[in-house]
């Protein structure tokens, strides 16, 4: 008989992978529902990308690590921290981005990028042709290349709201990271959005985003783990008795009542 046993633990387990692959699933359909989410003048503006594997989410933690060191404010850097080990103990990370707000500005002169009553603060900013503006220069002075149209950002927060929706509608733990979409969007997830929010799935027994302690980056469950397996391995070390014939937890003297007299 065919069978699938799901566990959360060991990580990476057949027992874990088994669940991890049902998050994935979850990941596909929440991605159906950000695509089809309203967006300005119905008109396609959202890419999405799906990271899976330890591998693929040890790059995405260890990138948002670097920021945290060397990029960010000092105010973000916890943050950052914090949530590079929560990708680690996620299934799952969904990137959702935006490809118009950098390049295609709705055109609407609604002053939300810049407080001018008409499209100008983006157009004086950024080389076009006829209104068509070139997005070929690929550096960076600040963390989001900007100016963006907001009402194409706009739309991205229907996209994320509704592939928040379809997780909470399947029991499965999320959370969207600033953070998690700047380092995948470094690492070429949504290469085409300038900006991009990162979701992290995981299904647990303890919601793996909430109720963190201090410091969560050196004491979280990994961590843990690994400093009982060092004090348990330095103690087998020590110079130790033949388990079949002695028992250090008896007292000297009693009776070992599985010995005859």
């Amino acid at each position: 008989m065919a069978r699938i046993h799901i566990d959360e633990w060991p990580p990476y387990s057949p027992s874990d992978q088994a669940k991890k692959d049902n998050v994935l699933i979850v990941a596909k359909l929440m991605v159906n529902a950000a695509l089809t989410a309203p967006f300005t003048g119905g008109v396609p503006g959202h890419e999405a990308e799906i990271a899976y594997g330890q591998k693929e989410l040890e790059l995405i933690a260890r990138e948002m690590e670097r920021l945290a060191h060397k990029e960010v404010p000092e105010r973000l850097k916890k943050p950052f921290l914090y949530e590079a080990v929560m990708v680690r103990e996620s299934d799952v990370a969904v990137f959702l981005g935006n490809k118009r707000a950098h390049e295609t500005p709705m055109d609407v002169g609604c002053g939300l990028c810049g407080g001018e009553p008409n499209c100008s603060f983006v157009y004086e900013r950024l080389n076009h042709f006829n209104g068509i503006i070139d997005t070929t220069d690929r550096s960076r002075e600040t963390a989001i290349k900007g100016p963006v149209c907001v009402v194409r950002a706009h739309d991205l927060g229907y996209a994320i709201g509704s592939a928040l929706w379809v997780a909470a509608d399947c029991f499965v733990d999320s959370k969207a990271c600033y953070s998690v979409g700047l380092a995948g969007r470094n690492l070429g997830f949504c290469m085409n959005s300038e900006i991009v929010v990162g979701i992290l799935l995981g299904v647990a027994s303890k919601n793996p985003y909430a109720d963190i302690p201090p410091n969560y980056h050196l004491t979280n469950m990994s961590k843990q783990v690994d400093g009982i397996r060092k004090i348990t391995t330095i103690t087998r070390q020590i110079p130790n008795h033949p388990y079949h014939t002695f028992d250090p937890a008896k007292k000297a003297g009693t009776k070992d009542p599985g010995k005859e007299e």
